[in-house]
């Protein structure tokens, strides 16, 4: 018998803020335990620069990611998909266990404005590690 082990997307639309600092909140936080993905609807080219600053700051390297397209295989391969601001653009398989984080955007904001966000992020990923690993 095996133990599988949860897997989460984090789904924005240009997974270059949100989902890159919850996937790297999550990998920090749960280590092997859980499986983590994120990617964008409309992926931007680079990683927000102030992201990575905000991360940074917490210690946690988030530089060598690259934004990823969406895919539906990533969807089906996940058993949680949490979205943050990509609409309907995110496919919908019933069994998944979907929550969407209403988060600002944080392309084309300072880090002053990042550092509240990363915080926040923080907070629901502890959360939801706590679910995922009763």
């Amino acid at each position: 018998m095996t133990d599988q082990k949860p897997s989460v997307l984090f789904v924005c639309v240009h997974n270059a803020g949100r989902s890159q600092m919850a996937a790297g909140w999550l990998r920090e936080l749960a280590g092997d335990r859980v499986e983590v993905r994120s990617a964008g609807s409309m992926p931007a080219d680079q990683i927000n620069p102030v992201a990575v600053e905000a991360m940074r700051e917490e210690s946690i390297d988030i530089t060598a990611e690259q934004p990823k397209v969406l895919t539906t295989e990533a969807v089906q391969d996940s058993d949680v998909v949490i979205t943050m601001g990509c609409g309907d653009a995110c496919p919908f398989f019933p069994g998944k266990r979907y929550e969407d984080w209403k988060l600002d955007d944080p392309a084309g904001q300072g880090i002053e404005s990042v550092r509240p966000i990363r915080d926040d992020i923080k907070g629901r990923v502890e959360t939801l590690l706590a679910e995922l690993l009763v």
